[in-house]
């Protein structure tokens, strides 16, 4: 069973000026990575939408929600944020669109990383990949059934079709500790997250998917029943210091 790698995590969509998004990276990478992750958090991933250049998409951990406050607090009250926060917010239209989640089961959790976070100004060490998130909307809470109905017809699916979940949580409903950052409430959401060499192996995933005898007959008519509305997928690219990749 792979470790339990941040028990709470915010899928955090941003959107941005034209343009700006390098700037916003550039700007993240250098002087927000660090400074978050030595208040108590851990900064998962950070990633360029493939499909909407205006588009920064953004993982954080943490690990409860007492715990979530208090490093909120203390970064966004801290002098690396006051330095910087104008610079950053001057490249953001909307940056509300955030998703509170927690692991759907002790399998369901973010591996562990193996090897350190990319050195600014230094090569990146591993080769590109991209990272498919896939969100499903639902009618009422995923519940242990539907846990159990993803890990045992669902998962093997995917993993047959070349799309192993590295990943799959679910809406955490507990009060937002800190406030002063929005998160979208009242949502029931299962997200799950795979990772691709490049655009043709996502694909050929999803072309494989579409097709799958198994897919069309033992777990589309379930799923289909509990979708709100189309399932939101999102082709990311993690950026050079992201860990997630």
């Amino acid at each position: 069973m792979k470790a339990l790698w941040c028990p709470v995590v915010e899928l955090r969509q941003y959107t941005l000026h034209p343009g700006q998004r390098d700037v916003l990276i550039d700007l993240f990478d250098r002087e927000f990575v660090e400074p978050q992750e030595a208040v108590g958090m851990t900064v998962l991933g950070q990633f360029r939408d493939l499909d909407d250049p205006d588009r920064f998409v953004w993982l954080r951990g943490f690990d409860d929600m007492p715990r979530r406050a208090k490093a909120l607090e203390s970064f966004y009250g801290g002098p690396v944020w006051q330095a910087h926060r104008d610079k950053a917010n001057a490249t953001m239209i909307d940056s509300d669109d955030v998703l509170l989640l927690r692991p759907a089961s002790a399998r369901g959790g973010f591996p562990v990383p193996v090897g350190a976070r990319q050195v600014p100004g230094e090569p990146a060490a591993l080769p590109p990949s991209l990272v498919l998130a896939t969100i499903w909307y639902g009618h009422g809470p995923f519940d242990t059934a539907f846990v159990e109905f993803f890990e045992r017809q669902v998962r093997p699916v995917l993993a047959e079709t070349g799309g192993e979940p590295l990943a799959y949580l679910q809406s955490e409903h507990a009060p937002n500790t800190f406030p002063a950052l929005p998160v979208r409430m009242n949502e029931e959401v299962f997200v799950w997250f795979a990772r691709f060499t490049d655009e043709s192996h996502i694909d050929d995933h999803l072309n494989r998917l579409q097709h799958s005898e198994r897919w069309r007959a033992e777990v589309l008519p379930t799923l289909s029943q509990r979708w709100t509305r189309t399932p939101q997928r999102l082709r990311l690219a993690p950026t050079e210091r992201s860990i997630l990749r």
